[in-house]
This record gives structure tokens, C-alpha cells and sequence, in this order.
């Protein structure tokens, strides 16, 4: 389970939004533009002018009604990357996850309530420097990493018509 920060005390009522805010949010699930100037094309789709729809975006971020605005890109196609987890004496656990927080090829780590109990993902160039990441933290920590690399991708479309009641 990753640890998720919680929508802050200003956590927004999606069944209030207005007219735009949920065409914001349910429009642009798919086809976001990909152009220099994203939000300036989807203000001139929904007539207004970029500053709104980028003060949107972050009101309803900050209100937990949008997790993260950003690219998926397919797995291998620009780097490679790897799941990993460590079985940690509990003892060393927050040296051990600080320790492999310090890797810039480290998009985070997280505990988990099992015998591996440190799990993260690693990202870099190429399957060799993640190899060298991976051998450094076990050499480092002088305890095995398991290497949990993905051997078949499945695509999920998360975007759906959101119901407004």
C-alpha cells in the first residue's frame, strides 16, 4: 500500500463543483493536449482564459478531486524500471528506506505489513543502471534486494464518465 498524503481540511465537495470544474475534470481524462501551452488550448475549448483553468487544476489538486496531472508513458519505452522490496529488520527499517530515498533513480519507497516489508521502484536509462542501483543498495545495506521486474504489461483505461448527482 502506498502511503497517500490526505486531502487537506480544504478537501473538496465534488458534488458542488461548478459548471466548469467538472468539465475539467471529466473532459480532459483523455486527449490532454500535448502542445507547449496544454492549458491555454483547453481554456480556448471551455472559453475562459488559461490563468482559470490553471487555478482550477490546482484547487481541485489541493481539494484531493485530482490526484496528479501528468504523462503515462509506456513501460520500457523511455528507460526501464523495476518494483523492488527488502526484507528489513524492523530495527533498521527508517535508515534502510532513508537510505534508498537518497537514489535520484528512486521514485519512492513505502512499508508494507509482510515478510518483504520495504518495497520501491527504481527508474533510470537503461536495465543495467537499474541492475547498478539495485547491486549498490544490497551492498550498502548488506541485505538482498528482490528484483521484481514487470514481465507483462496490461493497460487499464482509468478515465470513465464521472457521475454528477
Amino acid at each position: 500500500m502506498t502511503h497517500r498524503t490526505p486531502p487537506s481540511d480544504a478537501a473538496i465537495d465534488v458534488t458542488a463543483l461548478c459548471a466548469r470544474d467538472r468539465q475539467l475534470l471529466d473532459a480532459f481524462q483523455r486527449d490532454f493536449p500535448l502542445t507547449p501551452r496544454p492549458f491555454a488550448d483547453i481554456a480556448r475549448r471551455v472559453s475562459c482564459d488559461e490563468a482559470e483553468v490553471i487555478a482550477a487544476y490546482r484547487r481541485l489538486t489541493a481539494g484531493g478531486a485530482i490526484s496528479r496531472i501528468g504523462a503515462v508513458v509506456a513501460p520500457h519505452k523511455t528507460g526501464w524500471s523495476t518494483l523492488a522490496a527488502m526484507a528489513v529488520p524492523p530495527a533498521r527499517l527508517e535508515e534502510v528506506a532513508a537510505l534508498v530515498s537518497t537514489y535520484p533513480e528512486v521514485n519512492h519507497n513505502y512499508e508494507r505489513e509482510h515478510a518483504f516489508n520495504l518495497w520501491f521502484v527504481i527508474t533510470a536509462p537503461s536495465q543495467t543502471q537499474v541492475a547498478e542501483v539495485l547491486n549498490d543498495i544490497a551492498t550498502r545495506t548488506g541485505l538482498d534486494v528482490l528484483d521484481l521486474p514487470m514481465i507483462d504489461s496490461y493497460r487499464l483505461d482509468l478515465g470513465f464518465p464521472l457521475q454528477w448527482t
